[in-house]
This record gives C-alpha cells, sequence and structure tokens, in this order.
C-alpha cells in the first residue's frame, strides 16, 4: 500500500470512527454471538493475493462488530471506564507512524524527553508534592506503565531488591532463597487481584488485611501484622494502599498507614488506579492525603482521563532500587548519554515501549486542565443521580459510600434474588453491568464509563434496572 491508497483508507477509517463513536448509543452494548461465532465468517487460510481495502472496511461490520462489547456505550456500566478521546486516538496514529521503540534515550530522544516533561506536568495536576516529579532536581520522576497491574509488580520488586540488599548486609550468611522465604508483603483484602498476582510473580507472601465499616484499611492493622510477623522472624517489605477500591472504591487511611511503613522502614506504594484520575479536582484531594509518605503512586489516565489504552503513569520519589531490579546492560544497548536522562527499560519490565507520551501530550494540549476536571465533575454528578434514584426506592439499598463515579446497590433480600436481577440486565441486552461479592453480600456495580453519557442515559439505565427488579420480585411472589 503505498502513500495515496494510505490517505483514501485512512480517511474512510477516520469517517468510519467518527460514525462508530457518534451513534454508539445506537448499537446493543452486549452481543448476542456465542464462542466461535467468528470462524465461519472467514476463509480458512490468509490471502495469496491482496485484497482491497474497501472489502476490509466492509467486513468490519460483518465479522468484528456483531462481537463488540461496546464499552464507550453510554448503557456499558460494567468494571471502570477505559477511557477514549479523538485526540488521544489521533496521537496513537502518530505514534504508531513513528514507531520507535524507547527502551533508551538514544533509541528516541524525543520519545523519553516528552515522557519525562509529561510526567510532571500530569504529577502537578495531580498536586503530587515535588519529590515525585523530575523537575525536582532530584532522582524522582514519573514513568507511563502499560497498567496498574505492571506498577504494582515493578514497585514490589523495587521494594524487594532494596529488602533483599538490607537482610545481606545484618545477615551475611543467609542466601537469597533464605530471604525470599521470609519476605512479607501487605494490602487490603479490597485490593485488587493484580495486587496479589504481584505477589505470584515476585514470589513473596502477600498478607490480605481486613477492613472497616466502610471498607478502608487502617494503620494500626498493618502495625499489628507488621508487628506479628517480625516477632515471627519475617521480613516485612512492602505494603500497598488502595485509593478507590475494584468493588466499592474504598480508600485505604494514607495517612495512617504511611507512618506505619516509615516507622517500619517498609515501601509504601499507593495503587490510585480509576480514582486518580479524580485528583486534579482539588476538591477531592482530601482522599489522597498522605501521599507525600509514600515511596511509589500509581493511576491510569487510560481509565477516567481521556487518554486511550495503555497509559498508566507512575512515580517514584528514588528509582534507584527498581533500576538495580533490572538493570542489564549489554553493550549493544549502551550510548554516551547513559546517566543524562532515564533510560525507561530500567523502570519496567518489558524492553519495548511505544511513543505513549503523545497521548497525554495530545489530550492535555487539546482539552486544558478546567475541562478534564469538567469531566471528571459531570461523570461523578452522573453517579450521584443514579445513587439518588436508589435512595428514593426503598425496595434497593446502597453498598459502601459514592464518592467516585462507581454505585454500588443490590435489592433489599437475598444474594440469588440479586442474582436473578444482574442476569436479566444482561440478557436484556440494553445495559451492562458486573456483580462483587464483599463478606458473602452479593451486590450490582453501576459504573459511569462513556463520556458520551448524559443525564437520560442514566434515567435510561434506571428505569430498565426498576423494569427489570419489578418482573423479578413479581416471579418471587
Amino acid at each position: 500500500m503505498e502513500q495515496k491508497e494510505f490517505s483514501e483508507f485512512a480517511k474512510s477509517m477516520v469517517e468510519y470512527i467518527g460514525q462508530y463513536l457518534e451513534n454508539i448509543r445506537d448499537r446493543r452494548v452486549l452481543p448476542t454471538v456465542e464462542p466461535g461465532y467468528l470462524r465461519p465468517c472467514l476463509p480458512e487460510t490468509a490471502p495469496e493475493d491482496p485484497d482491497k481495502w474497501q472489502d476490509v472496511m466492509a467486513d468490519i461490520e460483518r465479522v468484528i462488530m456483531p462481537g463488540v462489547t461496546h464499552w464507550h456505550s453510554p448503557r456499558f456500566h460494567a468494571y471502570f471506564p477505559t477511557a477514549n478521546s479523538y485526540p488521544a486516538i489521533v496521537a496513537d496514529m502518530l505514534s504508531d507512524a513513528i514507531a520507535c521503540i524507547g527502551f533508551s534515550w538514544i533509541a528516541s530522544p524525543a520519545c523519553t524527553e516528552l515522557e519525562v516533561v509529561m510526567l510532571d506536568w500530569l504529577g502537578k495536576m495531580l498536586g503530587l508534592p515535588n519529590e515525585f516529579l523530575a523537575c525536582s532536581g532530584g532522582k524522582a520522576g514519573g514513568v507511563i506503565q502499560g497498567t496498574a497491574s505492571e506498577a504494582t509488580l515493578v514497585a514490589l520488586l523495587g521494594a524487594k531488591a532494596r529488602a533483599v540488599r538490607k537482610a545481606k548486609e545484618q545477615h551475611p550468611d543467609w542466601t537469597d532463597a533464605v530471604i525470599n522465604s521470609k519476605l512479607i508483603a501487605y494490602a487490603s483484602e479490597q485490593a485488587h487481584s493484580s495486587v496479589e498476582r504481584a505477589g505470584l510473580l515476585g514470589g513473596v507472601t502477600f498478607r490480605n488485611l481486613k477492613v472497616d465499616s466502610h471498607y478502608r484499611l487502617h494503620g494500626d492493622t498493618v502495625d499489628e501484622a507488621i508487628k506479628k510477623d517480625l516477632k515471627e522472624g519475617l521480613i516485612p517489605f512492602y505494603v500497598v494502599a488502595t485509593l478507590g477500591t475494584t468493588s466499592v472504591c474504598s480508600f485505604d487511611l494514607v495517612t495512617e498507614i504511611g507512618p506505619v511503613c516509615r516507622k517500619h522502614d517498609l515501601w509504601l506504594h499507593i495503587d490510585a488506579a480509576y480514582a486518580g484520575s479524580a485528583f486534579i479536582c482539588p476538591e477531592y484531594r482530601y482522599l489522597m492525603e498522605g501521599v507525600e509518605l509514600a515511596d511509589s503512586f500509581n493511576f491510569n489516565p487510560h481509565k477516567w482521563m481521556l487518554v486511550t489504552f495503555d497509559c498508566s503513569a507512575m512515580w517514584l520519589k528514588d528509582p534507584t532500587d527498581v533500576i538495580d531490579a533490572f538493570n542489564v546492560d549489554p553493550l549493544y544497548l549502551k550510548h554516551e548519554q547513559q546517566g543524562s536522562a532515564p533510560d525507561y527499560r530500567h523502570w519496567q519490565i518489558p524492553l519495548g515501549r511505544r511513543f505513549r507520551s503523545l497521548k497525554l501530550w495530545f489530550v492535555m494540549r487539546l482539552y486544558g486542565v478546567k475541562n478534564l476536571q469538567a469531566h471528571i465533575r459531570k461523570q461523578i454528578g452522573f453517579a450521584h443521580q443514579f445513587e439518588a434514584y436508589v435512595n428514593e426506592d426503598e425496595r434497593f439499598e446502597l453498598v459502601g459510600d459514592v464518592l467516585m463515579g462507581l454505585v454500588c446497590f443490590r435489592l433489599k433480600g437475598s444474594n440469588e434474588l440479586n442474582e436473578k436481577l444482574l442476569k436479566r440486565i444482561n440478557g436484556n441486552g440494553k445495559i451492562h453491568l458486573v456483580p462483587s461479592k464483599i463478606d458473602g453480600l452479593y451486590f450490582l456495580r453501576l459504573a459511569i464509563c462513556s463520556r458520551y453519557t448524559e443525564s437520560t442515559d442514566i434515567e435510561f439505565s434506571w428505569t430498565e434496572i426498576k423494569s427489570l427488579a419489578n418482573d423479578v420480585l413479581v416471579e418471587e411472589k
């Protein structure tokens, strides 16, 4: 394909994307296909000669769209949002065209340097302390990871490297195997499953600690667990505090947990994957109080800040332990400017990395801070609109506090009743929700996910839920 044909193809795709997104409300949010639906739609082998791009375009609706769950539909309320915007889409086009693999500064200087500056821009938007920012002049700085799961693992491996080094200084006769068997990490029982998975991948034991009635982890709970493990000769080394848990969007108390980590010299990582975007609004920063006590902080602009996947922002006060944990430096990756700028291959698990900072640059410039703040505030307002609907109907009850763009609710009654309601909702296909369960209590989650959501969409979703609840309750009599 040459440039002229590429231009025609790209223009056609841009028009298709625009029409798809602007009219996404008209599509059924959940597909009706069965597993294996796609194979009969395609030939058994790739074509020997090239197809026409027009034929590829025509097959999108025939082959792909029947099996798409439309995450950007205003009727999609499952999980958490995945961000999308036209500036981010265009930035990804440029990133794909440049197609550099920015593992080191010399591999593409702009790729590294824009990332350094954009993570400072973003950190300032959040109100992060200067000691997290590269512009502070110290070792600190930000890096774009693929996901919050990666960030949690990167921080854990950095903390582990530090803990192993300290243990060897105190016990020169201990082997790595002995030390690793003693390492203990901690997180709330409401922390995302990726936190536990980081422990599995890092080869350490995670303690899932109890939370209060608002599903928050307290400092005294962490302190008691650490003291208990120390008495047993174990090595506590890492704590994950979650700001915006997946099940109910609860917030661990960093102001309490931070001093405990300082007292016992444990690495504190803050996982704010979803809710972190809200901290660009000053009125929500009270939820991140104590962040200055953390060693690392992470959130996903690709969830709620209109930056397309993947773009997970992570800051490290001192990346030395992470760099030491990942540093394999063969001659073919060395360059004359080493040490004068970050080589981000030492800050992450994979070697390769795309030019993801372009997305941040485009979105922050073309929206501006005020419009990004307005987007967050508007979506939180929709959550409170739905919260009010639930409170007005005595058949329903809320689970947890509504602080961000998530409302957790259930029909008063058995878990089986709520399971039946959710099955009816998703089977009807007009809206899409997912459940969660805490301490044996099953409930439904309604997240505000689409940037196209309006007040009428929340009303539509509530009407659908209420109507199907009527049917379920009648059947139960």
